[in-house]
Order: C-alpha cells, then structure tokens, then sequence
C-alpha cells in the first residue's frame, strides 16, 4: 500500500492493487474516504467527519499533479 503523504492527521495512500480511474483513499481515525485525482471529487465516504473530508479535498486539490505523477510510475500508465 505506497503511501503519498501524512498531513493533520490524515493518510493518503493508492492500494496496491487499485483499479482506474487515478483516485486515492484517505483515512483518519474516524474512517476512509475516496478521491478523484483529476477531476478532485469525493467518490466514496465510510465515516470521515465533515471537517476531515473538507482538508482532505483541499490537501488533493492542492498535491493532484504529485499524486497523478506518483499513481502513474506506481501502476504504470
């Protein structure tokens, strides 16, 4: 599971064996979220509070080329 960062208490990581589109979870205490990379949208919820999931679309938006980057020399598109 390659992890892409840790931020405010939030993990963002790619499973290893992840499907298309590029997206990444992130997850916090509370629970696991799901993002697009590009566009950034919120795909799935399992328990991430409000608060959570507004830094988490933020932190994406803000790290979606690295993440698109990274998702690209990981699974090799």
């Amino acid at each position: 599971m390659p992890e892409l960062l840790r931020l405010f208490g939030l993990r963002f990581f790619f499973y290893s064996n992840d499907h298309r589109p590029p997206h990444v979870h992130v997850r916090s205490n509370d629970g696991e979220a799901r993002f697009s990379i590009n566009p950034v949208s919120c795909l799935e919820n399992n328990g991430l509070k409000k608060p959570d999931l507004n830094l988490a679309q933020v932190i994406v938006e803000t790290n979606k080329e690295e993440f698109q980057r990274k998702w690209n020399e990981f699974f090799k598109s």
